[in-house]
Parts: C-alpha cells; structure tokens; sequence
C-alpha cells in the first residue's frame, strides 16, 4: 500500500468502535466503561410519569382570561434598546391590535433612559403621564407600610412593564414608589406621543377608545362560579356553569435520538467478560438521558424554565439566594414538593443561611442526604444554567397529575423498548459489517396549572461577603 493511499485511509470519518479500544475491555482485569457525563438525574427521578397514548397530552383548564406571557422583549445594539413592535401587545390596552405600522411608529416613539442605582423612577402621587418598559436591571414597588417603614410590593426586572393606564386614564396618578435597585435601562413611552398618532390612525384611536369588557374573574384570572353563601330564607339562587378553555394547550411528546454503530468484528471477537454491545449501549442511553433532561430544564416548547408563568417569577431582593427569597417562592403554591437548583445556587444559598447562622435540615433520599428548606428538598440540578453575569435559577414545583402539578410525559410500550418510552432498535448490518442501532427516547413535560411551577430567577452564585 502506498503512503498516499495510507494518508487517505487516515482521513476517512470512524464510524464505530475501533479494534485497539475494543481490546482494552478483553484483557485484564478490568471496570466496565465510565463516564463523566453522568449525573444524579434527580429531575428525572422525581417527575411523576404519565402515560401519554397517541404521542400527545391535552391540558383542560377553566377558561382563563389572561392573553400573554406579560413580559415586553427588546433588542439591543450596542448601547441602543429598542423594543420590538409586536411585543407593545403584552400592554393589556393593546391586546389584540395587530396594526405593524402603528406599533412600529409606537416603538419608535420610545425614549431610552438609564436611571443609576438607588434613583427613583417614579414616586408615589405624581401625575403618571408615559409608560414605563424596563430593558435591564432591578427595581422595586415601594410603598408606605403600617409602622411608617417601607414595604415592598414587587420586584421588577427585564421585561417588566408599568403605568399603562395612562392610556387610558388621563387622570392617572402613581399609586407607589418605583426605585431601582440596580442600573437600570429603561425605555419611556409618553401619553401624549402615543395620543399624537392616535390622531392620525383611527384603528388605534378605536383601540384605546373600547372598552375593557366586563370579565368578573377570580384571583388567577379564570371565568368566576356564581354562588351564594350565608343566605337565610328562600332567596333567589344563582344559576352557573364553569365555562372551559376553547383552546386548550396541547403537549406533543419530544423525541431525542442517535444512531449507534458497532464493527461486527468487535462484536463477535471482543466479547468477552464484558459484552461490547451492551456496553456501547449503556453509555449512550446515559448520554441520551442527560440530554433529556436538560430538555425538560431547557427546551423553548416544554422545558420549565421557559414554561413558568410570569405571575409565578420572582426575583431576589438583594441579589442572593436568601432564606427570605425561598419563602417567597413557596408562598406563591400549595403542596410544594420540591426545589431543583444548580450546585453553584445551592452554594450560594448555603453561605447565606451560615451568615445567617441557620442551619437547615437534611432527609434521606435513596441513600443520599439532601438539604432542605422548610421541610422541602432542594435537589441540585446542573442543567439549569449559570449565566456570564454568574446568576442562575432556583425551581420549586408541585408535582402529580392528582395535585394540579407538574408531570412528565412518556409513552412506555413501544415497540423493542428497553426502558419505559426508550427503544434500541436494530437497523441491519451495511456492507462495509457495521452492525446499527436507531436509540429513542421519547418525553415531554406539562404545567397542568400555572402555580404549579415558580422560578427565582437571576440569583447570585458567586458572591462571597
């Protein structure tokens, strides 16, 4: 053989396991294969699993009026904010209005403003006179408590808008304190810029000019159930019916896969102790189940980070993950059954209660001792992601289909299956004897209600004080 057809030889992509490697399981003794990849999985371990039949999941609610993810996106260059059009629709007075030239001419009439650490935005009884659209940073609604100190109704952060109803209401005044807590990029919409092309564009002057429909609601926006209560007497009963969501999500089930190659000559010659083909298995399906859940973690459809509602978002008061934080995520539902965080979080929140001198409480879970707090576990999870900026997020969720929780979707019993909704299939031997294998994993995840799922978000993970 030539040196050149050698050369050529050396160039051509492996497509299975070589026989050099194949061998160092054949001789001595020996471990089976490790592998750093793998993870606890505790997502996957703790998700209750339902069975899903023809690859979909329909979640059936109440009829809700709430349109949107109520939080506003903006692009950036370089320095310049500038929010997209389509996204003014999240301001509940231009839901529905699909005019692209008018919301264009809106979001160009948007003023960027960058307000300092500690400076106030707006302060409690002055004229509210433009909206406010937060690019970047932190801020705080402040207000008076009952003993003359501060109390804080809300933190904002990106994407959080305020003082709509300027446009609507030319009376409008501020009914709380806004004060940034970090640097803040703000983009500023006056009433009277907005009144300027309303008065050239009589779709939006009908916009603002309709009426809010009366929509007599619950708490969480869902359609109210007549009743009547603590009536004497034979008065006259109210008559009802709870009215459902027309449209109702539907969850399709994800699908992850790769093709395994195995050499028929590994296979029946480097097969002993330990089966090459079983061994190449395991490893992929490990590969394959830390990529599912990191989709369940991730994944813009379904993953739990994308799917929390924005009601159901907080964000830290000063930054770390703080033992007050963590209440707070609690409050916000019932029956929590669990915390997953990134083991930088976990750190980080560690250091906070020993500042604090607290120290919270451990349980067994299958032989591992794992933190918690207020008598719910925090699993460590390293798919949630750790941003540049060092900051990452804290889940807490219920879970079950009986508690209106959280649940993973799979569909076990499908054909040469190995595990529940995971499958090898043999996909023949090509001519040059390379024997392949078609791995399949199929899942999904479903909010079944949305304070089911809550997220602290942009936490600190490497502050040390």
């Amino acid at each position: 053989m030539s040196v050149g057809e050698e050369t050529r030889m050396e160039q051509v992509e492996q497509k299975s396991l070589g026989t050099a490697a194949a061998r160092n399981l054949a001789t001595t003794s020996k471990s089976e294969p490790q592998m750093q990849e793998i993870s606890s999985r505790w997502l996957l371990r703790m998700l209750p699993w339902t069975q899903v039949q023809g690859g979909t999941y329909r979640v059936n609610r109440r009829l809700s009026y709430t349109v949107g993810d109520g939080r506003v996106t903006f692009v950036k260059t370089g320095s310049q904010v500038r929010v997209i059009p389509a996204e003014l629709g999240e301001l509940p007075v231009l839901r529905g209005y699909e005019d692209e030239e008018v919301l264009a001419e809106l979001a160009d009439r948007c003023v960027q403003r960058e307000f300092a650490p500690g400076e106030l935005l707006v302060s409690f009884g002055s004229p509210m006179d433009q909206v406010f659209l937060l690019a970047h940073g932190r801020a705080e609604q402040i207000s008076e408590g009952a003993y003359e100190d501060e109390a804080v109704l809300d933190v904002l952060a990106d994407g959080s808008y305020f003082g709509d109803a300027c446009l609507t209401n030319a009376d409008a005044i501020w009914e709380q304190t806004v004060r940034a807590e970090t640097t803040c990029t703000v983009l500023l919409l006056p009433r009277d810029a907005v009144q300027q092309v309303a008065e050239r564009s009589e779709s939006l002057r009908s916009q603002l000019d309709r009426p809010v429909p009366n929509q007599r609601t619950n708490q969480h926006g869902e359609k109210e159930i007549d009743l009547s209560a603590g009536h004497v007497g034979e008065p006259e009963i109210p008559g009802t019916f709870v009215d459902y969501d027309a449209a109702p999500r539907e969850y399709e089930l994800s699908v992850a896969q790769t093709v395994l190659r195995i050499h028929t000559r590994v296979a029946d010659l480097y097969n002993q102790p330990m089966n090459q083909t079983e061994q190449q298995l395991r490893l992929t399906v490990e590969a394959l189940k830390e990529r599912q859940e990191h989709e369940l973690v991730n994944n813009r459809e379904f993953g739990l980070l994308n799917n929390c509602d924005y009601e159901q978002r907080i964000q830290p008061h000063d930054g770390v993950p703080s033992p007050d934080d963590m209440d707070e995520l609690l409050s916000r539902r019932r029956g929590s059954k669990l915390f997953l965080a990134h083991p930088k979080a976990i750190a980080a929140f560690g250091r906070e209660c020993n500042r604090r001198g607290l120290v919270p409480e451990s349980i067994d879970v299958d032989g591992n001792r794992i933190p918690t707090w207020r008598g719910v576990p925090i699993f460590p999870c390293n798919k949630i992601p750790v941003s540049d900026a060092r900051t990452s997020s804290i889940i807490c969720m219920r879970t079950g289909e009986k508690d209106q929780g959280v649940i993973g979707l799979h569909q076990a019993g499908i054909p040469e299956e190995i595990e529940p909704s995971l499958s090898a299939r043999f996909m023949g031997i090509s001519e040059q004897a390379i024997a392949s294998y078609l791995v399949t994993a199929y899942y999904s995840a479903a909010v079944l209600v949305p304070d089911a799922l809550g997220v602290l978000e942009n936490v600190q993970v490497s502050r040390w004080r």
